[in-house]
């Protein structure tokens, strides 16, 4: 009998310490139809942890280790990749149809009903539209229409069982946070929303003397620049606006650049700050109209501005018409100019 026992316990430490084991790696498996890719890579924010052959068949199998439990990223090519949700001790079964890529994916095993949810959340997030036709409903069909939006998010997580409890957490929490976005989002609609009344600059400084105020270019169109020297995307936008200034020379728009230059990163000194500004916009050669806001915050803060660059689109009658304008290199602008009769 003692032999016996001793065997037992023999047996379950062989048990556990291989149980232990499986969890240090998760197995992943499948198969791709129509795939003339040869690789797998899966990949995290901070770049690729492993790579897996495919088979000539389409189908592939390895073991990979995560340092934590999260959605990676299962790619074959820069425009093939979709997300999966991966775990330690994970043994996880994809089918699908790399012609049809993300859309055909189904996965199975343990672990798998963490990916099929956010596929399906995926789903229901591209039959929701363009989230501006939600802000631009009256209050009473807002609200209805976002509660909505939050049940049927609630519905899809709790349709699937033994979720992750850290993605099942994450994601609730995020369901939540889609109501308080929305609502920020709808009182800044209200604000800045389309065709609104546009908060005013008034006094800025022209570097070609004098000062201008927004009412200075009422009965035209302005998209506005804000940037300033020390901004490297903003200094990278400089030459497409530059091209977009010459090609609408004589429409009905003026493109007007407000620079934020402040005394803090010009060592402490306002007079610095615009000196630092004159000298930039000489050296470049900038055309259009030029202007430093100096110390007045208050047309940054309407927009709450927290980044730059910000362009905006206001139309003649000082009305907004894009609040978070397309940039000058996005194809999108001229896109916008020519809708507007530009």
């Amino acid at each position: 009998m003692k032999k016996l026992s001793t065997l037992f316990f023999v047996m379950f430490i062989m048990i556990a310490c291989t149980q232990e084991h499986s969890k240090e790696y998760l197995t992943l498996s499948g198969k791709l139809e129509n795939n003339k890719d040869s690789i797998i890579s899966i990949a995290s924010t901070k770049g690729i942890l492993k790579k897996i052959s495919i088979n000539k068949d389409g189908s592939f199998k390895d073991t990979l280790k995560v340092k934590k439990a999260a959605i990676y990223t299962f790619l074959t090519s820069d425009t093939n990749r979709a997300p999966i949700y991966l775990k330690n001790g994970y043994n996880i079964i994809l089918t699908g149809d790399a012609d049809q890529f993300m859309d055909s994916f189904k996965f199975s095993g343990e672990g798998a009903a963490n990916s099929n949810f956010i596929m399906a959340q995926i789903e229901k997030s591209q039959t929701v539209g363009n989230p501006q036709l939600i802000l631009d409903l009256e209050e009473k069909a807002f609200r209805k229409k976002v509660a909505a939006l939050k049940f049927e998010y609630d519905s899809i997580l709790d349709s699937y069982k033994n979720l992750d409890s850290t993605l099942y957490t994450s994601v609730k929490q995020q369901n939540i946070e889609l109501v308080t976005y929305f609502d920020t989002a709808y009182a800044q609609n209200e604000v800045m929303g389309i065709g609104k009344l546009s908060p005013k600059f008034e006094n800025y400084i022209d570097i070609t003397g004098g000062k201008k105020s927004l009412d200075s270019f009422k009965g035209t169109y302005v998209y506005i620049d804000v940037w300033a020297t020390w901004c490297g995307p903003c200094i990278q936008q400089i030459p497409y606006l530059q091209t977009l200034e010459k090609e609408y020379h004589n429409k009905n728009i003026e493109f007007i650049s407000i620079s934020t230059d402040e005394a803090r990163r010009s060592g402490g000194s306002w007079e610095a700050a615009e000196k630092k500004w004159r000298d930039f916009v000489k050296k470049r050669n900038m055309s259009g109209v030029q202007l430093w806001s100096g110390q007045d915050y208050s047309f940054q803060q309407a927009y709450e501005i927290n980044g730059i660059p910000r362009f905006i689109l206001i139309g003649p009658e000082g009305k907004i018409v894009d609040a978070n304008a397309p940039r000058p290199s996005d194809p999108r602008l001229k896109t916008l100019f020519t809708s507007l009769g530009i």
